[in-house]
């Protein structure tokens, strides 16, 4: 028989160790172990909004006026290596966006140019993001330019026909203010004010005079096309050109509006604060924001 224990030997017996208590295992998505974690991007435009004014993506305007940037589209086979921007699934071949990551379905190739497609050390990215809005940015500041330059041209042209031709003009401006007038008295042409007294004062300049004036147009004429051409091809020293001779007009513009204000100098003055602002913080000038090293690291050099 086996003994019982006495009350001193269950006093004084060891308690049995427990085991340490473990914690309980992390609560894991029930589909964790079956989905490989998302690599690519959303697709564009299902994104959900994360504020009150609207997003543009430029990438998919670039994308929707010059088409996809696509690879692979004239090669015969896709291998494994190149499934980051085509792939093949049941007869119908994949290819990825490199602008705005769209995939796009497209048939294969009836005859292929190319056996496989390019290394992806070999792909050239496309222009994209921040650095794409600035280009459309700078390519509206073109065509304002372009539309100003296109105006003094044809002033320039007029201002030399005008010298060319000044004797025979103002003859025949005094035969016309004559004729208005029904030849009594003459007090529109002795006004200080209006289109007569301007008519009257450009008559009086001389004829070097008026070519002069028409070679200063003509010059900053060929500035605002530098500029234009420089901004198109989004070269920094038009930005810098740009900034100078957009601002060298701004006070001249204010002392406009001191004068008499109009809806046309207030959209002029407004516009032309708008591309010096946009131009000094957008793209670092005059060491504002980092200057030319920050704008190297966020873009790239370019000019």
């Amino acid at each position: 028989m086996t003994p019982v224990p006495t009350n001193d030997q269950v006093a004084t017996a060891p308690e049995a160790e427990t085991p340490a208590e473990t914690p309980p295992p992390a609560p894991t998505h029930p589909r964790a172990s079956l989905e490989p974690p998302r690599l690519l991007l959303p697709v564009p435009g299902t994104e959900p909004r994360k504020r009150l004014r609207p997003r543009i993506d430029w990438d998919l305007i670039a994308c929707g006026l010059h088409g996809h940037e696509l690879v692979g589209t004239d090669a015969a086979e896709v291998l494994g290596e190149h499934s980051p921007f085509t792939r093949e699934a049941d007869g119908i071949r994949w290819y990825r966006c490199l602008r705005c990551e769209a995939w796009v379905p497209l048939e294969k190739p009836i005859a292929p140019t190319v056996p496989l497609p390019p290394a992806a050390d070999d792909i050239k990215l496309p222009i994209r993001g921040r650095k794409l809005r600035d280009r459309y940015v700078l390519r509206v500041i073109v065509l304002e330019r372009t539309i100003h330059a296109l105006i003094l041209a044809a002033i320039v042209v007029a201002i030399f026909l005008f010298a060319q031709h000044r004797a025979w003009l103002h003859e025949t401006y005094i035969k016309i203010l004559t004729a208005l007038q029904g030849g009594v008295g003459s007090s529109s042409a002795s006004s200080h004010s209006g289109l007569v007294y301007d008519l009257n004062h450009l008559f009086k300049l001389s004829t070097g005079t008026i070519y002069l004036i028409g070679v200063a147009v003509a010059i900053y004429t060929a500035v605002l096309v530098i500029e234009a051409v420089g901004l198109w091809r989004a070269r920094r020293w038009a930005e810098y050109l740009t900034i100078v001779e957009t601002g060298c007009f701004i006070p001249f513009e204010i002392y406009e509006l001191v004068g008499s204000i109009s809806a046309l100098k207030i959209f002029t003055l407004v516009i032309n604060l708008a591309i010096v602002g946009y131009l000094l913080v957008a793209h670092r000038l005059f060491g504002l924001r980092g200057g030319l090293t920050a704008a190297v690291a966020a873009y790239g050099g370019e000019g």
